[in-house]
């Protein structure tokens, strides 16, 4: 009798278990809302084999991207090809873009999507760095069309416009791209495109999927915050900013050695500049203009030029930062707002530093013997050619060249060790 009761207790609590999976079907829906980069990358990357592993029925990219580098969106296309899970990529919402490396990764997925206003195109690979010679460029838009046109034949798509938006950097709206058979549909939000793909049929490696997505729990994968941080360094400007506040940092910390803190954030923040300058075409020789910027300022501090090493500093920042990043795509520059924040404030503190230290060097010496120099006093004893003087509160031994009489006001003239020169400058 306790056996059964025990069985039954047994059976009561597994039965929820087993029929779990019948009521938890999940879709993963995953956002990609900037550049294309290794962050990007990473994240698919970790949410398509976290799907996988926990039996996702669906996984939603919702997309709106200028572009992006050619060896991440490869990455991207490999870890969409070889997810288990049926994988769409819905550009929305209206107003989104899939452009460049975006519009490759649409071709890739088993279901495309498209929010009325999106567009979606204008695939020609740029090159990133060193300009490229007519032939090497060409090799470029050949591999880029041929694998543009392999993505769009594996999936069922138009491979005569695929080719067009690599070669001719073609872009279509939402509807032309469903009327050439670009896109699989057009969804306006996401309740739309989950009610469009139910019971639609899936092409798998291992045989037709039939989605099945009522009731599917809808679930958002933001990026975690490390990855958040990445991708926001990134960022040309931010990335621009890190690097100025390093090499400010740096030089600060070794024109007042000891200070720490401006030398520990510079290095961090040249550190996060660094990891940045990775996915952007930088340009060196504007980093190297951006650093003789910073260490003609310090010059300044040194050497009278009357402003001349500053007015050079200026220059070498506004040049040093238009040539930094060097592409025809603006999300890849600096914009011109945050060069001109930039060079104005960094120049602004300079001079105000140089000005600073030109007052100091000007400023008249107020101890030590220097300090002594023009100071008045009284002679305490007659001074022929020695005696005692009272000046600037101490007592000093003096000698001067003419007899001084108790009580005479003098003024130092020079400082010999322990005594002064003075001499008489009026009336006791």
């Amino acid at each position: 009798m306790h056996r059964i009761i025990v069985l039954c207790i047994l059976l009561c609590c597994l039965l929820p278990a087993v029929a779990l999976p019948a009521d938890s079907a999940t879709v993963r829906v995953l956002g990609v809302r900037s550049a294309i980069n290794p962050v990007t990358a990473s994240f698919l990357k970790r949410n398509l084999a976290d799907a996988a592993r926990r039996g996702d029925r669906l996984v939603i990219i919702e997309m709106d991207t200028p572009g992006g580098l050619d060896t991440a969106m490869r990455e991207i296309v490999k870890d969409i090809l070889a997810s288990p899970v049926p994988v769409a990529v819905h550009v929305a919402p209206s107003g989104a873009r899939a452009a460049s490396a975006g519009a490759i990764i649409c071709l890739a997925a088993d279901i495309c999507a498209m929010a009325p206003g999106t567009t979606i195109g204008a695939a020609h690979p740029v090159s990133i760095g060193e300009k490229q010679d007519k032939v090497m460029e060409e090799k470029v838009v050949n591999d880029a069309e041929a694998y543009a046109e392999g993505l769009a034949n594996r999936r069922g798509r138009n491979a005569a416009v695929a080719r067009q938006m690599v070669r001719e950097s073609l872009s279509l709206s939402a509807e032309k791209a469903l009327e050439q058979k670009v896109v699989d549909l057009i969804a306006a939000d996401r309740a739309s495109l989950l009610a469009q793909l139910e019971g639609r049929r899936v092409a798998r490696p291992g045989g037709d999927v039939v989605l099945g997505l009522a009731g599917a729990v809808v679930r958002e994968e933001p990026m975690t915050a490390r990855e958040q941080i990445l991708d926001v360094i990134g960022n040309p400007n931010v990335a621009y900013i890190l690097m100025m506040l390093g090499f400010l940092g740096i030089f600060f910390e070794l024109s007042n050695p000891g200070v720490i803190l401006p030398g520990v954030i510079g290095g961090i923040s040249l550190i996060l500049a660094f990891f940045a300058f990775q996915t952007l075409p930088v340009n060196y020789a504007g980093v190297l203009l951006i650093l003789l910027a910073l260490i003609l300022f310090i010059a300044e501090i040194k050497i009278v030029s009357h402003g001349m090493l500053t007015v050079g500093g200026v220059i070498a920042m506004v040049l040093g930062s238009l040539l930094l990043f060097e592409s025809p795509e603006p999300y890849l520059r600096v914009s011109w707002q945050v060069i001109a924040i930039t060079v104005i404030a960094v120049s602004a503190f300079s001079v105000f530093a140089v000005t600073m230290a030109v007052r100091v060097h000007r400023r008249k010496p107020t101890t030590g013997g220097e300090g002594l120099l023009g100071e008045s006093g009284k002679a305490l004893s007659a001074i022929s050619p020695e005696g005692r003087v009272f000046i600037h509160g101490e007592y000093w031994d003096a000698w001067s060249d003419e007899p001084l009489a108790e009580g005479d006001r003098v003024t130092v003239v020079a400082v010999e060790g322990m005594r002064v020169k003075v001499r008489k400058t009026g009336d006791r």
